[in-house]
């Protein structure tokens, strides 16, 4: 008989005094998303991350919206992370790296991660604008710094040019999700090993 294949996936969630927020997700998906956190353009970045890293995620977010959207942002990026590491486990047969140079109409990013379990963000994105909308520009930065930290992930994005704001957002969560999708994946050739010299990633 076939030996099955141990399941990647990973569930938190946490509470606190300005949210309360539950995450799971599914490595080996197919990008299927079921999300709500009562902030709409962060709902819309959210489904791009899973759809185009082809990760299941189930996301519900409530958080002090009266005062702003700021810890709902930080705490969600918080417990997508932890989720993400906890589906990865040992990350034993793992691709680990990944770059990509992502273009949207007149925009083009660049993200690259290393699925190290060393966190580290670098961030060379601006806005010409405070606001896409309603939301916080400042925030994009915010939930990739807590996504990066809790997954144990090194991140680099890099917005090589864009003029509008929507469109430099949207790259940021495309291209970190397809980096995401390959550097995630499975490796035959790495035979069950841990991608590592050092024999841990943790």
């Amino acid at each position: 008989m076939a030996e099955t294949a141990a399941s990647r996936t990973g569930s938190v969630s946490r509470k606190t005094n300005e949210t309360s927020i539950s995450v799971s997700v599914n490595l080996d998906g197919t990008g299927k998303s079921t999300i709500s956190t009562g902030v709409g353009f962060f709902d819309h970045m959210l489904d791009q991350l899973s759809r185009h890293s082809l990760i299941d995620m189930e996301i519900e977010s409530k958080g002090d919206l009266h005062i702003d959207d700021h810890h709902t942002v930080e705490d969600t990026g918080i417990a997508i992370g932890q989720a993400i590491a906890k589906a990865l486990g040992d990350r034993r047969g793992i691709t680990r790296y990944a770059s990509i140079d992502l273009a949207m109409d007149e925009t083009m990013t660049k993200a690259a991660v290393d699925l190290s379990g060393r966190p580290f963000l670098v961030w060379n994105v601006s806005f010409s604008a405070p606001k896409i909308g309603t939301f916080d520009t400042e925030l994009v930065r915010e939930f990739f710094q807590a996504l990066a930290q809790n997954a144990g992930i090194t991140l680099h994005i890099l917005n090589h040019y864009g003029a509008n704001n929507h469109h430099i957002a949207e790259t940021c969560f495309k291209a970190v999700a397809r980096v995401l999708r390959t550097a995630t994946e499975i490796d035959p050739r790495q035979a069950g090993r841990v991608p590592s010299t050092k024999g841990t990633l943790a």
